[in-house]
């Protein structure tokens, strides 16, 4: 038996819903006007206009998150996560069930204009990312280990003036035996009142990472 007519443009019949926020997992229709969910229920019935699509077999869900990709694929640079070993956002979010992505570290201060320009802003998905605490970012592992790559006050000039997509700074695949990538990286989090990511990649006897977590 269907319920009261709901006045919607789309409505969504036989899907799994999964709701978390409001702890739903059930076999319903979801009623969508406009931009609007207007309902949820087993059974609804549709207005005279709405179109009505069978998603039985389907998961209907919010927007998924995905919360660590490698979006700089317009750097063009051959086998690095900043160029070639990216993706372009559109091309794999929305047919996944995700509309929120956050780039895990990239782009560097000396290059994320280049990235937010080329790649973020082009993107339907909406994006986010941390920025590398290694000035150019992740175009070879061998750029992100000296200490002239990193740039605390740079870093958080450049995290503050995009603050609007900026999440966090990030140290990653950093090899020699100190911390100097994270103690930059912890510099340049303060500065801008950011929160940190460490992605070492390479473990080192002299810096175990259980010293990392750890620390107070």
């Amino acid at each position: 038996m269907e319920t009261n007519e709901i006045t919607c443009s789309l409505l969504l019949k036989g899907g799994r819903v999964l709701d978390p926020a409001n702890k739903i997992d059930a076999m319903m229709d979801l009623a969508v006007d406009g931009s609007r969910i207007v309902g949820i229920a087993p059974n609804i019935r549709a207005s005279k206009n709405a179109e009505v699509i069978d998603v039985h077999g389907c998961i209907v869900t919010p927007g998924l998150i995905d919360i660590h990709t490698h979006l700089f694929a317009s750097a063009n640079v051959p086998d690095a996560w900043a160029g070639d070993n990216s993706i372009y956002p559109d091309c794999f979010s929305f047919r996944t069930g995700v509309t929120t992505m956050v780039d895990a570290g990239s782009a560097g201060a000396k290059n994320f204009g280049q990235f937010r320009a080329t790649v973020i802003d082009r993107a339907k998905t909406r994006v986010f990312s941390f920025i590398n605490i290694a000035g150019h970012g992740m175009v070879s592992d061998a750029m992100e280990q000296e200490s002239s790559v990193f740039d605390p006050s740079r870093t958080s000039a450049i995290a503050k003036e995009h603050g609007d997509i900026v999440v966090g700074i990030k140290s990653a695949h950093y090899w020699k035996p100190d911390w100097l990538s994270v103690d930059s990286a912890l510099q340049a989090g303060e500065k801008s009142g950011l929160p940190i990511m460490v992605d070492f990649g390479y473990f080192r006897k002299e810096r175990p990472y259980w010293d990392l977590v750890g620390k107070n």
